[in-house]
């Protein structure tokens, strides 16, 4: 499969989400594509017919403002109609809110409130430890997400008990809602943090090229006795020039033409 190309194909169906919508956190949707289109169409173990056996990949994503994405991803999968995510995104009485929730087939956790996904992670992957079982767990933060204090813990509580069945990924476009994570909270020595917790770093300088996630991934899957991180380096908003690397489209609304734009701009990639 050309990932790239369906990280594209993705793209076009987020925006055309959240002009639907008006809503959504597209910024962060467009950075994390990517990583979710790897993860879900080459690395994982996990699709509609396993998705209640217990041998089955886990997924969390912990940067849970940024569903949209996922919702996309799992439509694409299979596992509901997409297009029935796309139309009703954030409508009254629809199931596919502003963040993950269990009544949506193929999400784990109900996700949102930030700094629960990786400790939840540690829970799901300790499980598997102790009950003999082959799947693993991956977690997805954002940058601006690992200022929460309950990460820390549960990255000793991932090395304590060598789950090398684990694998954390973050998103680290550099911005959220407020300014950048250097203004806010500093990521620049998170690497290292990782590592002086004991876990193995892996750095993908182009966080939005899918075959160095799958390099990366697939290098996680050999490291044995300790839990494994991907330092993604993404662009906030990447695809729609306007969007990248600007803080106003954290949250932000299209208009129509700001619409048109984009959508022409992802068509041009997928020519």
């Amino acid at each position: 499969m050309d990932l790239k190309r369906k990280s594209y194909e993705l793209r076009k169906d987020i925006i055309e989400m959240m002009h639907k919508s008006k809503a959504g956190h597209v910024g962060g949707d467009l950075s994390v594509i990517d990583i979710l289109t790897t993860l879900y169409f080459d690395i994982m173990n996990v699709n509609p017919e396993n998705f209640k056996d217990e041998d089955h990949d886990r997924f969390l994503l912990s940067k849970g403002h940024c569903a949209d994405a996922l919702f996309v991803v799992l439509g694409e999968k299979g596992f509901f109609d997409k297009q029935e995510a796309i139309d009703t995104f954030s409508c009254f009485n629809s199931k596919f809110i502003g963040h993950p929730n269990t009544d949506i087939n193929g999400v784990e956790i109900n996700s949102g409130s930030l700094g629960h996904g990786l400790s939840i992670g540690v829970g799901m992957a300790l499980a598997a430890k102790m009950n003999e079982k082959t799947y693993r767990t991956y977690v997805v933060l954002g940058d601006g997400e690992m200022a929460e204090g309950s990460n820390y813990e549960a990255m000793m509580a991932a090395s304590q008990y060598k789950l090398d069945n684990l694998c954390a990924t973050v998103d680290l476009n550099g911005l959220q809602i407020s300014g950048t994570t250097d203004e806010v909270m500093s990521t620049a020595s998170l690497s290292e943090k990782f590592k002086s917790f004991g876990w193995h770093v892996i750095e993908v300088l182009d966080g939005n090229d899918t075959a160095e996630l799958q390099k990366a991934y697939r290098e996680a899957m050999t490291i044995k006795g300790k839990p494994s991180v991907v330092m993604a380096h993404t662009i906030k908003g990447k695809g729609v020039s306007y969007m990248e690397n600007a803080k106003e489209w954290h949250h932000g609304v299209m208009s129509e033409e700001q619409y048109e734009i984009a959508i022409k701009e992802i068509e041009e990639v997928l020519a």
